[in-house]
C-alpha cells in the first residue's frame, strides 16, 4: 500500500467517527440521554477544554517518545473504551465524567494523523489535499448513515455507531504503516524537538495561531447546534443529515482541487479569504431564519473551515521542521478547536435560549477582527 493510501484510508475510517461526533454527540446527550441543552452545552464546553489539555500537552509529550504509529493505536483503543463506559452513564455527574475522559483520548486522534500526515507531506510522499478529501467522503457517509439509522432506531443507535466506528479504527492498525511513521524518536530529535517557548519566538506563527484560534473556534455554535437549530425548523431527521452534508460537499471539493488551484497563494491570503466567507455565512444565517438559507450558508463551509485548515498545514509544513510539527498541532488543536470551540460553545449555548440566531451571528465576534488583525500584519511579517 502507498503512503498515500495508506494517509487517505486513515483520514476516512477516522472521519466517519468525527462525523458522528461532531455533529450528533450534543443531541444525543439531550435526546438519548435525556439532558437539557445548557446541562449537554456545559458538559460539552468543558469537555472541549478537557480536549484542549490533552492535545496540548500529552499529545505533544507522546510523540517525543512513542512513534505516530503507536500514538494512534493507543488514542484509538483508549477511545473505544470511553466510549463502552458511556453505556452504564446515565446521570449527569456520570456522564461528565465519561465525557471529560472521551475527550482527553478521541479528537486528539485528529492532530495525531494531521501530524502524521505532515511529516508524510515533507517526505513528498503525499498529497495533503487529495488525502485530507477523503476523510470529508468518509464524514459525509457517517452523517447519511446515521441519519438513516436514528431515522429507524432513534439516538440510541448514535452510540453504538460509534463502538462499531472505533473498532474499525483499530481495525486499521493490521495494515502496514508507512516506515517512517513507525520510527520511534531518538535522544537527537527529543532534543531537537521545538519547545512552546520557542515556537512564540518565530515572529509570525503567534499571529497566524490567533487567527485560526478565531476562525476555528466561530464554529461553535454549528457544530454544536445545528442539529438542534435544524430540528426546531421542522426538517425531518434524514434530510438533517443531508443538510450538514452540503457543508462537507464543498470542503471535498476545495480539498480536492487546493493544492493546484491555491498553489501560489500565501497562507494570509487564504486566512482572509476564510474570514470572509465565515463573516458572511453566520450574517446570512442570522438575517435569514429558514431552512433554504441555511442550505445556502453550507456551501461556505470550504472558506470558513477548509481554506483556514489548509492555510495554518501549509505554513507549518513550509515553515517549521519536522520534530517541531507534533507541538505546533497539539497548540494548533488545544487552542483553535479546543478552547476556543469551548469557550464559545457555553457563549453560544447561554444565546441559544434566548434566539437560536442570535446564538449564529455571535460567531462574527471572531471573524471580523480576524480580518482586522491580518490586514495590519501580513506585509509586516510576511506570512
Amino acid at each position: 500500500m502507498s503512503n498515500q493510501r495508506w494517509m487517505s484510508l486513515n483520514f476516512f475510517v477516522f472521519f466517519i467517527t468525527w462525523g458522528i461526533f461532531l455533529p450528533y454527540w450534543t443531541g444525543w446527550l439531550v435526546q438519548a440521554k435525556g439532558l437539557s441543552v445548557t446541562e449537554a452545552s456545559i458538559i460539552m464546553g468543558l469537555g472541549l477544554l478537557a480536549r484542549g489539555a490533552s492535545s496540548l500537552f500529552a499529545f505533544p509529550l507522546a510523540f517525543k517518545f512513542m512513534s505516530s504509529q503507536t500514538v494512534i493505536f493507543v488514542l484509538t483503543a483508549s477511545s473505544l473504551v470511553a466510549a463502552i463506559l458511556y453505556i452504564p452513564s446515565s446521570s449527569f455527574v456520570t456522564l461528565f465524567v465519561v465525557t471529560m475522559f472521551f475527550n482527553a483520548v478521541f479528537p486528539p486522534l485528529l492532530p495525531a494523523l494531521e501530524t502524521a500526515a505532515g511529516n508524510l507531506v515533507q517526505h513528498g510522499d503525499v498529497n495533503y489535499g487529495k488525502s485530507r478529501s477523503y476523510g470529508s467522503i468518509g464524514f459525509i457517509l457517517s452523517v447519511l448513515i446515521i441519519s438513516l439509522i436514528t431515522g429507524y432506531f432513534g439516538e440510541q443507535a448514535i452510540l453504538g455507531s460509534m463502538v462499531i466506528g472505533l473498532c474499525f479504527m483499530l481495525f486499521m492498525h493490521l495494515l502496514p504503516t508507512p516506515a517512517v511513521l513507525a520510527e520511534k524518536p531518538t535522544v537527537k530529535d527529543r532534543k531537537d524537538s521545538l519547545t512552546f517557548k520557542s515556537l512564540w519566538q518565530i515572529k509570525s506563527f503567534p499571529i497566524v495561531l490567533l487567527i485560526v484560534i478565531l476562525l476555528q473556534g466561530a464554529h461553535a455554535s454549528y457544530y454544536n447546534y445545528g442539529y438542534i437549530y435544524l430540528q426546531d425548523l421542522g426538517v425531518n431527521k434524514f434530510y438533517i443529515g443531508m443538510i450538514i452534508n452540503i457543508a462537507v460537499i464543498f470542503e471535498i471539493i476545495y480539498f480536492l482541487k487546493a493544492d493546484h488551484m491555491f498553489k501560489k497563494w500565501k497562507p494570509s491570503s487564504l486566512l482572509i479569504l476564510a474570514a470572509t466567507g465565515s463573516t458572511l455565512r453566520w450574517v446570512l444565517v442570522f438575517l435569514f431564519p429558514n431552512v433554504w438559507i441555511f442550505m445556502i450558508s453550507q456551501s461556505l463551509h470550504a472558506l470558513s473551515f477548509g481554506v483556514a485548515h489548509y492555510a495554518f498545514m501549509l505554513y507549518i509544513t513550509k515553515n517549521l521542521p519536522k520534530q517541531q510539527i507534533p507541538n505546533a498541532q497539539g497548540i494548533y488543536s488545544a487552542l483553535a478547536l479546543s478552547f476556543s470551540t469551548a469557550v464559545l460553545t457555553l457563549i453560544g449555548g447561554f444565546l441559544y435560549e434566548i434566539s437560536p440566531n442570535l446564538s449564529f451571528l455571535s460567531m462574527i465576534i471572531c471573524t471580523f477582527p480576524a480580518i482586522l488583525i491580518l490586514l495590519a500584519t501580513r506585509r509586516k511579517y510576511q506570512y
